[in-house]
């Protein structure tokens, strides 16, 4: 595969894929079984690793960052990627698993509830009725020990998948595919809220708002007190910084 063309928002890289040349690099990686994983970043992601420089290189470690969030998309365009589109994790997690589908490639699902995994299962099933789901498994919300961990890693060794969608929600999903990399023989995908928004347990925001970068508003209003640090603290602070970033590097353009 050809290198990709990226650029470093707020110390974090970010990749300028699209669906398709995303589904076309995790196939050619799922076919070699290489231990390898995607972030999909957000503000959030973003701004976490502003905050943790130790998070910052997990995700700059990452063999694919797609633009998840508008801000980001938006980001890349003002760094120069004029037709940059969105890549959003849960609508990556669909357009992968119809490639699976038709590629026969097995996949795994680790995260969420064990309620939430089997009404995704079912939903994934009737959509891409081809599509093979080898394995799931729901781990503890605490901290895993290493010996769990290593079951987890033999588990979905045993099922034979090549690629593992991963739904633990950041920064602890990013960490897990991390620490998995060189021990997972997979390529893992992080999709944060998506097991819960496609097995019909979270909504998701209507298109126009997506579009317009107002998803945020719609899950702080169905979230509040979970979401209102991430919304109310972490998205003003990315205005300000990224502006800020943005005012040195024209300034650098002038020098």
């Amino acid at each position: 595969m050809s290198p990709i063309p990226s650029r470093f928002i707020l110390g974090t890289r970010i990749d300028a894929t699209r669906y398709e040349d995303a589904c076309d690099r995790i196939q050619s990686w799922a076919a070699t079984k290489t231990s390898c994983y995607v972030v999909a970043a957000n503000v959030h992601v973003v701004m976490t690793a502003y905050w943790n420089r130790a998070f910052q290189n997990l995700v700059n470690g990452a063999a694919l960052v797609t633009p998840d969030g508008m801000p980001l998309v938006w980001g890349l365009r003002r760094l120069g990627i004029k037709d940059q589109p969105r890549v959003y994790g849960p609508d990556l997690m669909l357009a992968w698993c119809e490639r699976a589908a038709d590629a026969g490639i097995p996949i795994y699902l680790y995260g969420g509830t064990k309620a939430t995994l089997e009404a995704l299962q079912q939903n994934l099933k009737q959509w891409f009725p081809t599509l093979a789901i080898v394995g799931s498994h729901s781990p503890p919300f605490r901290p895993l020990t290493p010996q769990e961990e290593t079951q987890d890693i033999e588990r979905i060794h045993r099922s034979g998948a090549t690629v593992v969608l991963v739904g633990l929600g950041c920064p602890k999903q990013e960490e897990w595919m991390a620490r998995q990399q060189g021990n997972l023989q997979a390529v893992m995908i992080g999709v944060g809220a998506a097991f819960s928004f496609h097995s019909g347990e979270v909504s998701q925001a209507p298109r126009w708002m997506m579009a317009r970068g107002l998803e945020w508003l719609y899950r702080f209003a169905m979230e509040p007190r979970r979401l209102w640090q991430r919304y109310l603290i972490n998205n003003p602070a990315f205005v300000v910084l990224f502006g800020m970033q943005l005012l040195r590097e024209r300034g650098r353009g002038k020098g």
